[in-house]
C-alpha cells in the first residue's frame, strides 16, 4: 500500500477549517441550527434521531452561546471528511499526486463547503457514510475483520439518521452480483451486523416505542417535497463535488467496473445506482447519494493523477480544480454582503442561504406587535425557525409554541393564554379556534431574500373557544 502524505491533506484540511471559521457568522442561523438550540436532550424525537442536536448543544456549552460556535462541529465533520476520502484515495493505489488531487478537490468542493458552513444532520451523515464506506473497502479488499468496524460506524450513524440503512441495502445488493468471498459469506461482516445492532439498538427501541415517528416524517417529506426532490435528483449528482471534477468521480466508477484488480470493491459502483432508484421512488433528498460520491471522487484521484503526470494535463487539472474551488467559494459561503445577495442567483442555487436571511428582523417585527398586545400569554409559530428565532433573539415575551414537528410534544400554552399571538399562520387558519382574529403585521427581512417566512402574516387572536388539550392536536405538522 502506498504511503499516507501527510502534508497535503494537512494543508488542505486548514485552509478548509480557516474558510469556514472566517465566513461562518457572515449570515444568521440556518433555520434548522435555531431548531436544534430548543430540542431537549433525549433518545430521539419525531423527526430525527439525536446526535446532530447533542452536538451543536455540546458546542454551545463548551464555547458559549454563539453561531460560531455552534458550528464547530460541522467544520470537525468535513476536515474528518477530507481525511478519510485522502485514505480511500491510498487504498487504490494512489500515492502523493492522487492525494493531493483528493485533499484539495474536496477541500473547496461544494460539498464540503456548504455542509461545513451549517450544523445539520446531513453533515454529520457524510462523516459516518464515508467512514463506513472506507471500512467496507478496506473489509472487501483486504481483511474481513473490518466489518466489525463497518458495524460500528453504522451503529453509531443510527443515531444520527436511519438513511446509513439505505446505504447498507444498496451494498448488499452489490455483494450479491459481485460474490466477494469477503463479502455476505463472510462471518465477519454478521458480526458487524451484530455489533451495528447492539450499538444502535437504544435509538431504535426509542423509534420502535414510539410507534416508529420517523416514518411518519418519511412519509410527510415525500409528500410536501417529493416531486421537486426527484427533479433535483440526478442533476445535483453532477454540481454538488463540483462540475469540473466530475471526470475525476466517473474515472472512479469505471475504474471499479473495468479494473480487475479493483473487482473485490466493484459492489461500491452496483450500490451506486440501486440507491439512485431508491431515493428517487422515495422522493428523498437529492443530497442522500452523496457520501457515494466522495468516495468515487476518492477512488477516481488515483487514476486521473496518473494521467496527469505530463505537465500540460498536470496544468488542466489544477485549472480545474482551481475553477471549481472558486465558483463553489461563491455559492456556497456567504462571501456577498446580506443586503446584496437577494439580487443574485445565489439564493436560487444554494438553498440553504435564505434559511440564514432575516430572523433578527423577523424577531423585532413580533416583538413589536406583542408590544402592542401586553396581554397576549403566549406565541404560537407555524414552524420550527420562527420559534427558535423568537427563542434566540426575543426579549420579554410571552412563552413561545409550534406544533412543528418534535416542538408539538412541548405544548400546549399555558391553559390561560386566552390572547395567542401567531407567526406564520393567516386569519383564515386559526379564527376558528377564537372569537376574533386580526393580522397585524407582515414579517420583512427588508433585504429582498424570498424565504419561508418573507410576507407571512402575524396574527393576534383573542377569546379561545375550548380549551388548549383540546385544539392543541390540531397544530400539530411535520415537514
Amino acid at each position: 500500500m502506498r504511503p499516507l502524505h501527510r502534508l497535503h491533506p494537512t494543508l488542505a484540511s486548514l485552509a478548509l477549517a480557516a474558510a469556514l471559521a472566517l465566513t461562518n457568522s457572515r449570515y444568521d442561523y440556518h433555520r434548522d441550527e435555531l431548531y436544534f438550540r430548543l430540542l431537549d436532550p433525549a433518545w430521539g424525537y419525531v423527526d430525527q434521531p439525536p446526535l446532530t442536536p447533542l452536538l451543536g448543544q455540546a458546542s454551545i456549552a463548551l464555547f458559549g452561546d454563539t453561531l460560531w460556535a455552534l458550528r464547530i462541529p460541522s467544520v470537525l465533520c468535513m476536515v474528518g471528511v477530507l481525511w478519510l476520502a485522502v485514505l480511500v484515495t491510498r487504498e487504490f493505489g494512489g500515492g502523493k499526486a492522487a492525494q493531493a488531487l483528493c485533499a484539495w478537490g474536496l477541500a473547496f468542493g461544494g460539498v464540503a463547503l456548504a455542509f461545513g458552513h451549517t450544523l445539520s444532520t446531513a453533515t454529520v451523515d457524510l462523516l459516518v457514510w464515508v467512514a463506513v464506506l472506507l471500512f467496507a473497502v478496506r473489509a472487501l479488499m483486504r481483511d474481513p475483520r473490518w466489518w466489525l468496524a463497518v458495524g460500528a460506524a453504522t451503529g453509531i450513524g443510527l443515531y444520527n439518521k436511519h438513511l446509513i440503512v439505505l446505504l447498507l441495502l444498496s451494498l448488499a445488493l452489490g455483494l450479491i452480483e459481485v460474490r466477494s468471498p469477503n463479502g455476505l459469506r463472510s462471518k465477519w461482516l454478521w458480526a458487524g451486523v451484530a455489533v451495528a445492532l447492539v450499538i444502535g439498538s437504544p435509538n431504535l427501541v426509542y423509534q420502535a416505542v414510539n410507534g416508529w415517528p420517523q416514518l411518519e416524517m418519511a412519509s410527510a417529506i415525500r409528500e410536501t417535497d417529493g416531486e421537486e426532490n426527484r427533479i433535483l435528483l440526478l442533476p445535483f449528482q453532477f454540481l454538488l463535488v463540483g462540475l469540473f471534477l466530475v471526470p475525476v468521480w466517473f474515472a472512479g466508477i469505471w475504474g471499479l467496473v473495468r479494473r480487475t484488480d479493483w473487482r473485490p470493491a466493484r459492489a461500491l459502483a452496483i450500490a451506486y445506482p440501486v440507491l439512485l432508484v431508491i431515493v428517487l421512488v422515495t422522493g428523498g433528498q437529492f443530497y442522500y447519494p452523496m457520501g457515494l460520491v466522495i468516495v468515487f471522487y476518492a477512488i477516481g484521484c488515483a487514476p486521473v493523477a496518473a494521467w496527469a503526470r505530463g505537465r500540460g494535463r498536470r496544468g488542466l487539472l489544477i485549472g480545474a480544480v482551481a475553477l471549481n474551488s472558486a465558483i463553489s467559494l461563491v455559492v456556497a459561503l456567504p462571501l456577498i454582503a446580506v443586503d446584496e445577495v437577494g439580487e443574485t442567483p445565489i439564493p436560487d442555487m444554494n438553498n440553504s442561504v435564505p434559511d440564514q436571511v432575516g430572523w433578527q428582523a423577523y424577531t423585532d417585527q413580533v416583538e413589536a406587535v406583542v408590544a402592542a398586545a401586553p396581554e397576549a400569554g403566549a406565541i404560537v409559530t407555524a414552524n420550527y425557525g420562527e420559534a427558535g428565532s423568537l427563542d434566540r433573539y426575543g426579549e420579554d415575551l410571552p412563552p413561545v409554541f409550534s406544533g412543528h414537528n418534535a416542538l408539538h410534544q412541548y405544548g400546549p400554552p399555558p391553559a390561560d393564554a386566552d390572547t395567542v399571538v401567531f407567526v406564520g399562520m393567516p386569519v383564515s387558519a386559526v379564527s376558528e379556534y377564537f372569537d376574533d382574529c386580526a393580522q397585524e403585521a407582515e414579517l420583512d427581512n427588508g433585504v429582498g431574500v424570498d424565504n419561508e417566512e418573507q410576507g407571512v402574516p402575524v396574527v393576534v387572536c383573542t377569546g379561545l373557544d375550548g380549551t388548549w388539550d383540546e385544539v392543541w392536536p390540531d397544530f400539530q405538522r411535520f415537514s
